[in-house]
């Protein structure tokens, strides 16, 4: 059984990661604005399916938790299927 601060902390570790690439992304768009080389345009695109599936891990997590399930148990889906999640 998962302790409630071990399930904290992952939640926290997927926050931070979440805090993490909405910095880069920002970042990248402010730096460049429209001019973004397509190699910025495909970072950032990543950014955005990281992102995704950060949100939908996080979401998984706590709907585990508030049903008495684990939260270890969430896990990541592929891109394709949690893409364009609606913060």
């Amino acid at each position: 059984m998962v302790s409630m601060s071990d399930a904290k902390s992952h939640e926290a570790e997927i926050i931070q990661r979440i805090g993490e690439l909405v910095n880069e992304e920002r970042d990248l768009r402010e730096q460049y604005e429209h001019r973004l080389t397509p190699q910025e345009r495909e970072r950032v695109s990543g950014l955005e399916r990281a992102l995704d599936q950060c949100w939908d891990l996080l979401r998984q997590r706590r709907a585990r938790e508030e049903f008495g399930e684990s939260p270890d148990e969430a896990r990541v889906r592929p891109a394709p299927e949690v893409e364009d999640y609606r913060q």
